[in-house]
């Protein structure tokens, strides 16, 4: 008795302590939190960003390309200037000339100004093919935050059912302490055996260490969803397990509606855009390109003074240069080896297997349209059967409960019942989850899993 009585007060400790510390996270919120904090979301994210900067007009190539230079130089020598067996107008050896610390310095500035005014309009189709990169982009990261979210709600789902059947599971803790107390009194008044006694309390401790493993799930799918959410790992989150499915009337729209909004197949008509460009900008290189350059120079040197072989020195000179210049160019490539050719009939088959790999996606959305929503059809009917299936043994186990109490069934037979009702509340949460689930994977291949309020 007394090892019982301490693995209760265990159990019932970090119970409390738990419930007392527990924050509601609603749908909603988990939502909120999972948008903006997931790591996998941050980085779909960035990557639109990459993909928005891409489709831009400074990367679009219809900007012209200025170029600007700039240099300085400069020097001093010491020159010594010697005339070998020359004589001067006197007779005389020719002095020698020296000039030290000659300098000179040049400076120069130019910008260079290049455009391209025709390049066989395969810059033209670049720039809408970036633009379909950047939708691309965005479909992908929309199916990063569908994935993520559905695995973030089977954790959220996996929390609410492990706490409700933590719930039912400390109730029937407490029915099997009840037990122990009635048949320690009944023993003590003679009117059952030890047997009753120790039947109990084995089931008090096969009670406690289902409570026991289910503590443990619940811990550890509560960092699960602390790890999808990029939450604190100690972070302790009540959640709600209050379940509203949609209309049956308002899901038939939706599945309706599936091939203009799922997902996989927009990506597949933005990747045959995409192909299609292709094609177009390698077609560009039959023709020519034609573009215009301008340049504008500024030139200054600084020359020393310099020695003449009459003997005479002259003297240093300036001179600075303004230049401008404009012209005009046209490149064809007329025969390139046939490389322009092999690279347009390879877009072309690019582009066939795109289709090819769009009707096989559109084949395959619609079998597994075909199958979520079966899925969820059995899943709801089970769930609905389980809610009758709770109701018919809460019954069963009200009346054994009385006939317990009168003394008309063994314990055994009201442990069966026990049994039975939680055997059939943990299958009921089960279920209820379950359909959710799918739900929210058939809302996925409708493309309205984004755009629904829970």
């Amino acid at each position: 008795m007394i090892g019982l009585r301490l693995l209760s007060t265990f159990l019932v400790i970090p119970f409390l302590t738990l419930t007392a510390q527990e924050q509601l996270l609603s749908k909603e919120e988990a939502v909120a939190k999972m948008l903006k904090h997931n790591f996998g979301i941050l980085v779909a994210k960035n990557q639109v960003v990459i993909a928005e900067n891409n489709k831009g007009i400074l990367n679009s190539g219809y900007l012209p390309t200025l170029t600007g230079t700039a240099g300085a130089a400069y020097n001093r020598n010491d020159t010594n200037t010697e005339f070998p067996g020359q004589l001067d107008d006197t007779g005389n050896p020719r002095p020698d000339i020296s000039l030290e610390n000659a300098e000179s310095q040049r400076y120069n500035a130019a910008l260079s100004l290049n455009y391209v005014l025709f390049d066989g309009l395969g810059r033209r189709y670049d720039f809408k093919k970036l633009k379909e990169q950047y939708r691309l982009s965005s479909l992908q990261a929309r199916e990063t935050i569908e994935n993520t979210m559905l695995q973030m709600f089977s954790i959220y789902f996996e929390i609410a059912r492990l706490t409700e059947n933590r719930n039912v599971q400390q109730q029937a803790l407490e029915v099997s302490k009840q037990r122990i107390t009635r048949s320690e009194y009944a023993f003590e008044y003679g009117q059952n055996t030890k047997l009753d006694i120790l039947n109990a309390q084995v089931d008090v401790t096969n009670d406690s260490i289902n409570l026991l493993n289910t503590q443990q799930q619940l811990a550890n799918a509560r960092r699960d969803l602390n790890v999808v959410l990029n939450q604190n790992l100690n972070e302790v989150y009540q959640v709600d397990t209050i379940i509203d499915f949609i209309p049956k009337l308002k899901l038939d729209e939706f599945v309706g509606r599936a091939t203009t909004n799922n997902v996989a197949i927009l990506q597949t008509e933005r990747n045959l855009n995409i192909n299609a460009y292709d094609v177009k900008v390698n077609r560009s290189g039959y023709l020519p390109t034609i573009g215009l350059s301008g340049s504008y120079g500024w030139n200054r040197n600084q020359n020393p003074p310099s020695a003449f072989l009459s003997g005479t020195v002259f003297p240093g000179t300036n001179s600075t240069v303004n230049s401008l210049a404009l012209g005009a160019n046209l490149t064809w490539n007329l025969f390139d080896g046939g490389g322009t050719s092999v690279r347009v009939k390879n877009a072309k088959i690019a582009y066939e297997n795109q289709e090819l790999v769009k009707k096989q996606i559109v084949l395959e959305v619609d079998r597994d349209m075909k199958n979520a929503l079966a899925i969820y059809e059995n899943r709801l009917n089970i769930f609905r059967i389980q809610e009758q299936n709770v109701r018919t043994n809460e019954n069963n186990f009200e009346r054994s409960r009385e006939q317990f109490q009168l003394g008309r069934i063994t314990s055994i037979e009201f442990r069966q019942a026990q049994i039975n009702l939680l055997n059939a509340q943990t299958n009921k949460n089960l279920a209820k989850y379950d359909a959710k689930l799918a739900e929210l994977q058939l809302l996925q291949l409708t493309g309205q899993l984004l755009n629904i309020e829970f």
